[in-house]
C-alpha cells in the first residue's frame, strides 16, 4: 500500500472519529453510524471490530455490549439503510398526494440525484455481492428489502395507470440497479448519465 494511500486512509478514519466523538450521542449510535460509514468505504471484511470501537470513540468491550457479534452489527446498518429507503415512498406521497404518475416521476428524479451522491453505490447490494455464498444472516434482510422495494414500485406502476405494470417497475429497477454499478466501473458514471433519460422513455412508453 502507498503512503498516499495509507494517509488518505487515516485521514478518512479522523473525520469519521471526529464526527462521532460528541458525547452527546449515545454509544450505539455512534457504533452503527461509524461502521456505516467504515463499511461502506472498506467493505464489510476490510475492518474488524477493533477499528470501529476505535472510530467510534468506544471500546470493544461496549460494542459486544450492544451487538453480539459483527454479523448482528452488519444487519442492523442494513436495517437502517432500509428504514432510510422506506422514508423514500412516504416523501414522495406527500410531495404528490393522489398523483401516481407524479410520484413515479419524483421517484426517477430522486433516484438520479441520489446516484450522484451514492459513489460507493447501494450498502444494501455492495453487502449482498461481498457477502454471497457465505451464509450470512443479513441475506434475508437484503432479499426482503429489495423485493419490497420492486413490489411497492410495481403497485405505483399500476396506481399510474401504465400498462403491462409489473414489466415497467422491473425495467426501473435494473435501470437503476445497473447505472449504480455502471457508475462505479467506469470513469464519470459512463452510461449512467442516462439514467433520469432512459427512465422517462420507458415510463411514457408504458404508460
Amino acid at each position: 500500500m502507498s503512503r498516499t494511500s495509507s494517509a488518505k486512509r487515516s485521514e478518512s478514519s479522523n473525520e469519521i472519529s471526529a464526527a462521532v466523538s460528541d458525547d452527546r450521542i449515545p454509544p450505539r449510535e455512534r457504533i452503527v453510524s461509524t461502521a456505516s460509514e467504515l463499511f461502506r468505504e472498506r467493505g464489510i471484511r476490510g475492518i474488524g471490530v477493533d477499528a470501529i470501537a476505535d472510530a467510534a470513540a468506544t471500546n470493544k468491550m461496549t460494542l459486544y455490549r450492544h451487538f453480539g457479534s459483527k454479523d448482528e452489527l452488519v444487519c442492523e446498518t442494513l436495517r437502517r439503510a432500509s428504514e432510510r429507503a422506506e422514508k423514500i415512498w412516504r416523501d414522495l406521497e406527500a410531495a404528490h398526494p393522489g398523483d401516481a404518475r407524479g410520484q413515479l416521476f419524483a421517484w426517477v428524479e430522486d433516484r438520479a440525484h441520489c446516484l450522484n451522491g451514492e459513489p460507493a453505490g447501494c450498502d444494501l447490494a455492495n453487502a449482498a455481492i461481498e457477502l454471497k455464498g457465505e451464509g450470512h444472516p443479513a441475506h434475508e434482510l437484503i432479499e426482503r428489502h429489495k423485493a419490497m422495494q420492486r413490489n411497492r414500485l410495481a403497485a405505483l406502476c399500476v396506481a399510474a395507470g401504465a400498462r403491462e405494470p409489473e414489466l415497467l417497475a422491473d425495467t426501473l429497477t435494473l435501470l437503476l440497479e445497473g447505472a449504480r454499478v455502471t457508475r462505479q466501473a467506469m470513469a464519470d458514471g459512463g452510461c449512467s448519465c442516462h439514467f433520469e433519460k432512459a427512465c422517462n422513455v420507458a415510463i411514457s412508453a408504458f404508460c
